[in-house]
């Protein structure tokens, strides 16, 4: 029989053990953040059907989407977890407490093409708080802090946390009578970070057919920059003009800007900035995109922002919320290029490897059932090998500590415990070795999975 050759597909991602548990340290740490502000786990299924999916679709959407036929069932592999959560809160809506606060991290399914650091198949980890009716506005600054204080724990600290408003960006155009082509041109400037002002100034010409000087005026507002305080005294200078949408917007931003430093979120973490307007027509109110400052070629690493009727598609409830989206494959690889993943977490499968040096493993199962029951991860040994290629095996793993039994050992009721960093081995019992290995692995576990350098 021809054999097949093994091959993983474009746009996928598969990891080696080592990387693997540093992802699986990235969401511990994504779980942990996320709880401590009160947020609930929640699993959705990949698969929906096609018509649930697209209800909000449409579009490009509809052309990424993985759709297919089983028997007479139309369906679809998710796309977002965000229509998903849409679909839960309309159907679940009487058995859930409001506000709602959610977390997920699960895969999600684009058909794009793959290119360096963008994956068809990639894990999303959002958090979501949905109102029933109303939202209060402090929701929408404590998301920015649940960035900063995640970003944190990860091991950063050179992020910036960038905050705006699509009540002001609207109230801005409708004030420059440009209130028809408002979606246009905020899906246009969206991309002032990747092509800049003068070919922006281009496509506002060209294809949202705006005329130089509007489109002049729009620059020149998306250009207000400097310190939060200054840039909010420049918006203030707008408010003679009494156009509501835009007072509400700026009304907004400073109670956000206000509620963020209550929160403990240094200014150097967040910034007002008149160009972040998220492309996506559904945001309302607030809005975020979070860059590493250090690598601005990364580019938004965290988004998301406020919305007025998450549901609308599946009920007539108004269900408004706010919620950020962290594009973890992404953020992961991009982590791993630039060589910012830290060396120094504990990668291994176990936490310490039981050797057996003798025919009968009844001691090393006995030592290995000790360690377990205290919580430390253990593997045993069992293949009947020479010691060099027992050892070449933990080293291999990465096993932080290996426990060596043979026949004095054994007599003695002890174990021989090996630090494999240190290279330092005593003789101990095998509860003691447990809570000297314990002591090492949380140390090392409270290490952060970044380096901020």
């Amino acid at each position: 029989m021809a054999k097949v050759t093994p091959r993983t597909l474009s746009g996928f991602m598969e990891l080696l053990p080592a990387d693997q548990m540093k992802m699986e340290r990235m969401m511990q740490i994504l779980r942990e953040s996320y709880a401590v502000y009160g947020f609930t786990p929640l699993d959705t299924p990949v698969i929906e059907s096609a018509e649930v999916l697209l209800a909000k679709g449409g579009g490009e959407t509809e052309k990424q989407i993985y759709r297919f036929q089983k028997g007479d069932s139309d369906l679809a592999l998710r796309f977002d977890l965000t229509v998903p959560l849409a679909k839960y809160v309309a159907a679940n809506y009487a058995n859930l407490s409001f506000p709602f606060r959610r977390y997920q991290i699960g895969k999600v399914y684009r058909g794009e093409r793959a290119q360096r650091g963008r994956f068809r198949e990639f894990y999303q980890a959002d958090i979501d708080v949905i109102g029933d009716g109303k939202l209060d506005i402090s929701n929408e600054a404590e998301i920015p802090a649940i960035i900063y204080h995640t970003f944190s724990r990860l091991g950063l600290s050179k992020f910036k946390i960038r905050v705006n408003n699509r009540k002001l960006l609207n109230g801005f155009y409708a004030m420059n009578g440009m209130s028809e082509k408002a979606g246009e041109i905020m899906r246009t400037v969206d991309k002032l970070d990747k092509i800049g002002p003068q070919k922006v100034k281009q496509l506002l010409i060209d294809e949202v057919k705006m005329l130089p000087d509007k489109s002049e005026n729009v620059l020149d507002f998306m250009a207000i920059q400097g310190s939060n305080d200054y840039v909010l005294s420049r918006l203030e200078e707008y408010r003679q003009m009494n156009e509501p949408t835009f007072n509400q917007g700026l009304d907004e931003l400073i109670e956000v800007t206000k509620y963020l430093a209550a929160f403990g979120v240094p200014e150097e973490n967040f910034a007002i900035d008149l160009t972040i307007a998220r492309g996506l027509d559904y945001y309302t109110g607030t809005v975020y995109e979070t860059v590493m400052t250090e690598h601005p070629e990364i580019g938004s690493v965290c988004s998301g922002g406020r919305y007025d009727n998450l549901a609308e598609y599946y009920t007539d409830r108004q269900l408004p919320g706010v919620g950020i989206s962290i594009g973890l494959t992404r953020l992961f690889y991009v982590l791993s290029e630039q060589g910012l993943l830290s060396d120094d977490i504990v990668t291994a499968p176990c936490d310490a490897l039981v050797l057996p040096m003798t025919e009968d493993l009844g001691a090393a199962v006995s030592a290995a059932t000790v360690l377990r029951n205290a919580g430390v991860r253990t593997q045993i040994y069992g293949e009947k090998k020479k010691f060099k290629a027992k050892m070449s095996y933990a080293d291999k793993i990465g096993a932080p500590f290996v426990l060596l039994l043979g026949e004095d050992e054994i007599a003695e009721g002890l174990v021989s415990l090996k630090d494999m960093t240190s290279g330092e081995q005593q003789k101990v019992s095998a509860a003691e070795a447990a809570r000297l290995i314990r002591e090492v692995v949380d140390e090392r576990g409270k290490k952060p999975v970044i380096k901020d350098r």
